[in-house]
């Protein structure tokens, strides 16, 4: 069976997309930590991130690289954050979270509520700095 971010990448479930290549989609988080948190994943779908091959792997991480780069010129904030949980979703996978403190990128906070617009415009405005 599929995982979710194969039926987000395949485009069976909507999204909100920032970025895309033959191996590689990023998209906002629909539950996010802070404004911009982003999630990357690898079109090969693969459980855990340390079992992709190395080529997968450091495509991810090249790619997630470009991703945080175009959140950095659109949302303010110290850093992009990365982190790689992959609990949730048996996909591999990883989060790029604008934080200005370690606790923007606390998994246990309580997540930020934001309208469908807000995310399509924020989408759209990252994706131009792609």
């Amino acid at each position: 069976m599929s995982s979710i971010f194969t039926k987000i990448i395949k485009g069976e479930i909507p999204s909100y997309k920032i970025a895309e290549s033959e191996n590689y989609y990023a998209f906002l988080d629909i539950n996010p930590n802070a404004i911009g948190h982003t999630l990357v994943v690898p079109k090969k779908e693969v459980d855990k991130v340390f079992d992709l091959d190395f080529e997968t792997y450091t495509g991810l991480l090249q790619f997630a690289h470009k991703v945080a780069k175009a959140l950095e010129k659109t949302i303010p904030c110290n850093r992009i954050g990365m982190t790689v949980v992959g609990l949730e979703v048996p996909h591999a996978h990883v989060h790029l979270i604008p934080i200005n403190s370690v606790s923007d990128i606390n998994f246990t906070s309580k997540k930020l509520s934001m309208q469908h617009e807000e995310f399509v415009d924020l989408a759209e405005e990252i994706a131009s700095n792609f």
